[in-house]
């Protein structure tokens, strides 16, 4: 490898860990997100054009900060916003005047400047698409083809969404600023929402021939911590963390060697990764702690917790888990959160009981094209004998999934229904 793409390859490194703090820098300085990237990257193009020959500086990224900073009050110097920038353009001047270079970014609002960052990016005015991607392309550092590739769609479309991101921001004056007050909760459940769909697309890939993208996982898992560390009193950031720890903890037995699904019940446990496992007990503990057992995140970490804490399967708590369910039911409902307490009611009280919660869900419209509402079916039905009605079940699930892996666990669900004795 050559020194210039040694050096290269260390940019790209620093630009990993320094993009999101150099955005939300600008961001609060310019109060356009939008211009925020653009003299980010621009920032970026000049350390590969400098780099290479001078050397990476001993702090990177106040290199980049004091360039971005310079390159913004050039343009605001010949752009027509310079009227309305003048008192903050003043103010960038004169900080950039008497610090020195490296100086510029020891800057104790740091924290508070990511925080609106993420705030902002994942605005309720968003949809979620755009959430996710926006979400993904400042904070997360992915370049859009590597978004457009994890969720298995064109890069034009992913750029589509940024762009479109970017302008609603704009339009609709969404101000660079932390929520305050009543605004919080429903802004914080916006942010941690975002972080979620992010997760469970790793963690269960909705189309595509793999069952899992561990990427995905990470870049949430890696949006948790920086949220736990930029919000510590909030109970619900712990409680998803912990959630996102203790499922992320099953990868290592999630798949066979030739990458198809291996289902919770006959995963081997002792690969389960025992450090996430006491990081994911350990966030829980603390959202507990600060008040939070019942938000929806420690929730299902708690529930998360049941199954990371039986040795094996048949000595999972299904009794504390189908109490779990009910009480999630209760601060969250929704016909997903019910699907899963039917499986657990089948544990506790028999697949009858099982069924009987899941024919009240089959009129449900959000649950019309969700597989897994007769891949569970099916799986009680095979245990009440129904095996014709079960192979039923499983071919339908097979038909409304877009994951390939799935698709074909599902039909071999089918297949073997068909052979069982009768």
């Amino acid at each position: 490898m050559s020194a210039t793409d040694d050096t290269h390859r260390r940019i790209e490194a620093v630009w990993r860990i320094e993009a999101p703090r150099l955005i939300a820098g600008l961001a609060r300085m310019l109060r356009d997100f939008g211009l925020a990237e653009e003299m980010a990257q621009d920032a970026l193009v000049t350390a590969l054009e400098t780099w290479p020959t001078s050397g990476v500086p001993e702090r990177p990224g106040a290199w980049l900060m004091t360039t971005a900073k310079r390159r913004a009050i050039d343009r605001l110097r010949r752009d027509t916003l310079a009227a309305r920038k003048h008192v903050q353009l003043g103010y960038e001047l004169t900080l950039l005047q008497h610090a020195d270079g490296d100086d510029v970014e020891r800057d104790d609002g740091i924290g508070d400047d990511l925080l609106r960052l993420v705030f902002t990016a994942c605005h309720p005015v968003l949809s979620a698409d755009a959430r996710v991607a926006l979400t993904l392309r400042v904070l997360g550092g992915l370049s859009t083809a590597e978004i457009a590739r994890a969720f298995l769609v064109s890069e034009a479309t992913i750029a589509q969404r940024i762009v479109r991101a970017k302008r609603t921001l704009a339009e609709k004056q969404v101000p660079f600023e932390l929520p305050r007050g009543a605004e919080l909760a429903p802004r914080l459940a916006s942010v941690l929402e975002v972080v979620y769909l992010i997760f469970n697309e790793g963690y269960a890939a909705t189309a595509g021939t793999d069952w899992m993208r561990p990427a995905l996982c990470a870049q949430a898992l890696r949006l948790g911590r920086i949220l736990a560390s930029l919000a510590p009193y909030e109970p619900e950031v712990y409680g998803l963390l912990a959630l996102m720890e203790l499922q992320a903890s099953r990868f290592p037995a999630r798949t066979n060697v030739h990458g198809e699904p291996v289902l919770l019940a006959a995963q081997d446990r002792a690969r389960w990764d025992a450090g996430r496992i006491r990081r994911g007990l350990a966030a829980l503990a603390r959202a507990e702690a600060l008040g939070g057992a019942e938000g929806p995140y420690a929730l299902q970490a708690a529930l998360a917790a049941c199954h990371a804490r039986a040795g094996c399967y048949a000595a999972t708590d299904w009794s504390r888990i189908a109490a779990l369910y009910a009480r999630l039911t209760r601060v969250a409902p929704s016909p997903v959160v019910e699907l899963n307490r039917a499986v657990a009611v089948a544990m506790v009280e028999g697949a009858q009981a099982g069924l009987s919660v899941l024919d009240a869900l089959v009129d449900e419209p959000r649950l019309a094209d969700y597989h897994l509402l007769p891949s569970v079916r099916g799986e009680l039905l095979i245990r009440l004998g129904r095996d014709d009605e079960a192979r039923a079940a499983f071919e339908q699930a097979a038909a409304l999934t877009a994951n390939a892996r799935e698709r074909a666990l599902l039909t071999q669900r089918a297949a073997a229904c068909a052979r069982r004795p009768s």
